[in-house]
């Protein structure tokens, strides 16, 4: 006994110093995550209060971005991104689901399959500016001009291959018992696929879906080379398209207290965004899997 004290002695002090360095890296983690929020929370909601303090100002869902010195809001932004990210999820989920879906039920071990899957676990980790540089070279330099289309097909190519993997993923946890009791009963594999193991995954391909529209919500670089900006409102998608993250990013470098205003406010409004379509996402990942 007395020959393994010794190493039990060292195993202990090894344990103990690892556990200790994991807790120093979660508590600096933390204090990180708590500093930038508190910022960002203490600076944000001053953003959504008039300057002389006489109540909230509504102007910045009623009113586009404003010259120096004027008033304005966001309107035109917001409305902006949100017609920019619907956009991008519509073309996102058709092509994420039904790739997510020809890799879990018919490529699965390929060599085809697995070449398709390591593309997109590529294209899931690419730099976002390198899609919007690529947006630009294929859409925006021919058609020599800016637009929220390009733009979408930017964050389109950023949500997809998140989309794609979280498909495949939970397609592939579905039980083969279904598969096997939907074709028993004469039901084709299409069939099978589309009544059976898609509504057995809603929830969490659904959970796939609002978690990739929060990975685009708040991207800057791919719409500075696609979208630009536009200080009007306009809903015209073939043309110049203002969104938040380049009006934050725009007037986050200004020297104008009113512009820096608003662009706190608008980072206060997308941090909460991501954070309620991230605990929707959470919540739904929860539902209990059926059989």
């Amino acid at each position: 006994m007395t020959a393994f004290a010794p190493q039990r002695l060292s195993r202990t002090i090894a344990e103990g110093a690892f556990l200790a360095f994991c807790w120093v890296a979660a508590a600096v983690a933390l204090l990180a995550l708590t500093a930038i929020m508190w910022s960002l929370v203490s600076q944000g909601i001053g953003g959504f209060f008039k300057p002389d303090g006489s109540g909230l100002d509504l102007n910045i869902f009623t009113m586009s971005t404003p010259a120096p010195g004027s008033e304005g809001g966001l309107l035109n932004a917001i409305m902006g991104s949100l017609m920019m990210c619907a956009a991008a999820m519509l073309g996102a989920v058709f092509v994420g689901v039904l790739a997510g879906t020809w890799l879990s039920e018919f490529a699965r071990d390929s060599r085809y399959g697995k070449i398709v899957r390591f593309l997109n676990d590529v294209l899931l980790s690419a730099p976002s500016i390198l899609v919007g540089l690529f947006v630009y070279e294929i859409l925006v330099a021919p058609l020599k001009g800016f637009s929220g289309f390009a733009g979408a097909v930017a964050l389109g190519l950023i949500a997809a291959p998140v989309i794609t993997r979280t498909t495949e993923d939970v397609l592939r946890l579905q039980p083969t018992a279904l598969r096997e009791a939907s074709v028993a009963l004469g039901a084709p594999v299409w069939r099978t696929i589309l009544a059976v193991i898609w509504k057995s995954a809603q929830g969490g391909m659904l959970t796939g879906a609002l978690l990739a529209f929060a990975r685009i919500s708040g991207e800057t670089a791919p719409l500075l080379f696609t979208a630009l900006n536009n200080q009007f409102l306009s809903l015209d998608m073939t043309k110049p398209t203002a969104n938040l993250p380049v009006v934050i990013f725009n007037f986050a470098l200004s020297a104008y207290d009113d512009w820096r205003r608003l662009a706190w406010a608008g980072a206060l409004l997308i941090a909460a965004t991501v954070l309620t379509v991230t605990i929707i996402a959470r919540l739904l990942a929860q539902e209990p899997r059926r059989s």
